[in-house]
C-alpha cells in the first residue's frame, strides 16, 4: 500500500461510515423483521457488505504497516477466524437441518478457497504483472506442513476411525485432535512471530513499504474499525443467508453451496488484501495472508466448535465424502509443488485456479 504519511493518518469517511451503517442495518435485519417486510433492504445490505469489505481491507493494511510482517497478516487472519467461529456456533445452536456438517463444510470451503482461489489468483496476477515473483521458501513450507497435518487429522481421519460410526470422532479422539491442532497452531505462531520471524518477512527483492508507520492513535482507530467491519461482514452474511438459501434452492443448487458462498464472503477482506500485495510485487505478504487464514481456520475453528459441541451435546460430522477428500488432497499436493522453489510464474496460478474451478463446479453440481 503506497500511501504518504498524511494519507495514512487520515481516516477516510467511508471507512468508518460503511461499517457503522452496516452494523445498524444488521440489527434491523436480524431482530426487527425488516427482511420480511422490505426486500429492498436486502439489496442495501449487499451493497453495504461490499463497502464494508473494502473498509476492512483498508484498516487491515494500516495495522500491517504499524506492526510489520508477519504480525499484520496475523491480525486479519485471527479476527476473521474468531468471528467465523461465532457464526458457526450460532448456526449450530439453531438446530436447523445440516447443522451437524456446518463446521466441516465451512472449514473445507475456506481451505479450498484459500489454497486454490486466493493463492491461485495471487500467483496469476503477480506473474502477469511482474513475470516472476519470489518469496521465502522456509516460511511457505512451514505453513504447508502444519496445514496439511491439521487438515488430514480434522477432515479426513474421521472417515477411517472405528470407535464411532460415520464420519465422526469419539469425544476422546475429538479432544486429542483439537488439542493437537491448537498446539500446532500456537507453535507455528511462535515460529512466525518470534523464533524464525525472518522466514515470513518480505523477500530481499520485494519493495520495502514499511518505512512509514502509522501512529498509535491511528492504529487503535483502525483496529476498532476493523473489528466492527469484520463483525458487520459476518452478521450481514448471516442476515442475508435466508434470501441466499432461497436463491440457491431456486437455482437447483445443493444446500451446501450456501456455505461456500458465505465462506467466500468471510474471506473477501483477506482476498482483496492478498491480491493488492501480489499486484505490488509483495508475494510474501500475499502468502502470509492466505496461508495464515487457512491455518487459523483449521487450527482454531475445529477445536473450538468441537469443544462446544462436546459440552452442549451437539452432533458434529467432520469426515469429508470421497470426492471432497480427493480435491483436498490434490490442493495440498499442488500447493506443495507450486511453493517448493521460492519463485512462481503464471503457470502455478493457472493450475491452482483450475482446481478452484473444479471445486466450485462440484460444489454446485455434485
Amino acid at each position: 500500500m503506497s500511501l504518504t504519511a498524511a494519507q495514512i493518518e487520515r481516516v477516510p469517511a467511508w471507512c468508518w461510515i460503511a461499517p457503522l451503517c452496516a452494523l445498524g442495518l444488521v440489527f434491523g435485519l436480524l431482530f426487527g423483521g425488516w427482511a420480511e417486510r422490505a426486500p429492498v433492504l436486502l439489496a442495501l445490505a449487499a451493497a453495504l457488505l461490499l463497502a464494508t469489505v473494502f473498509a476492512a481491507v483498508h484498516h487491515a493494511e494500516i495495522l500491517a504497516l504499524r506492526l510489520g510482517e508477519p504480525l499484520g497478516s496475523i491480525v486479519l487472519a485471527l479476527a476473521v477466524t474468531i468471528i467465523e467461529v461465532a457464526l458457526i456456533v450460532s448456526l449450530m445452536l439453531s438446530g436447523k437441518a445440516g447443522a451437524e456438517t456446518l463446521a466441516r463444510d465451512t472449514v473445507y470451503a475456506t481451505v479450498m478457497l484459500v489454497l486454490t482461489g486466493i493463492v491461485g489468483a495471487c500467483l496469476l496476477l503477480g506473474g502477469v504483472r511482474h513475470h516472476e515473483q519470489s518469496f521465502r521458501l522456509d516460511g511457505a513450507t512451514s505453513a504447508l506442513s502444519v496445514l496439511g497435518t491439521m487438515t488430514v487429522l480434522s477432515l479426513i481421519l474421521p472417515d477411517f476411525t472405528r470407535t464411532t460410526t460415520g464420519p465422526t470422532l469419539s469425544p476422546v479422539q475429538l479432544t486429542v485432535v483439537g488439542l493437537v491442532s491448537v498446539a500446532l497452531y500456537a507453535t507455528f505462531l511462535y515460529v512466525q512471530t518470534t523464533s524464525h520471524r525472518d522466514y515470513f518477512a518480505p523477500a530481499d527483492d520485494s519493495p520495502d513499504t514499511e518505512d512509514i508507520r502509522p501512529t498509535s492513535r491511528r492504529s487503535l482507530i483502525s483496529l476498532a474499525l476493523l473489528v466492527a467491519a469484520l463483525l458487520a461482514v459476518v452478521l450481514l452474511a448471516k442476515a442475508l443467508s435466508p434470501a441466499l438459501e432461497g436463491v440457491v434452492s431456486g437455482a437447483g443448487l445443493p444446500p451446501a453451496f450456501v456455505g461456500v458462498v458465505i465462506a467466500a464472503i468471510v474471506l473477501l477482506p483477506e482476498s482483496l488484501a492478498a491480491l493488492r500485495a501480489a499486484k505490488a510485487n509483495r508475494l510474501q505478504v500475499s502468502l502470509n495472508l492466505a496461508l495464515g487464514s487457512a491455518l487459523a481456520t483449521i487450527g482454531l475453528t475445529i477445536p473450538i466448535v468441537g469443544f462446544v459441541a462436546l459440552y452442549l451435546g451437539l452432533p458434529m460430522e467432520l469426515g469429508l465424502p470421497p470426492t471432497e477428500v480427493a480435491l483436498l488432497l490434490l490442493a495440498l499436493y499442488i500447493s506443495g509443488i507450486s511453493l517448493a522453489t521460492g519463485r512462481t510464474t503464471v503457470l502455478q496460478g493457472a493450475v491452482h485456479l483450475g482446481i478452484c474451478a473444479v471445486f466450485l463446479t462440484l460444489a454446485a453440481f455434485p
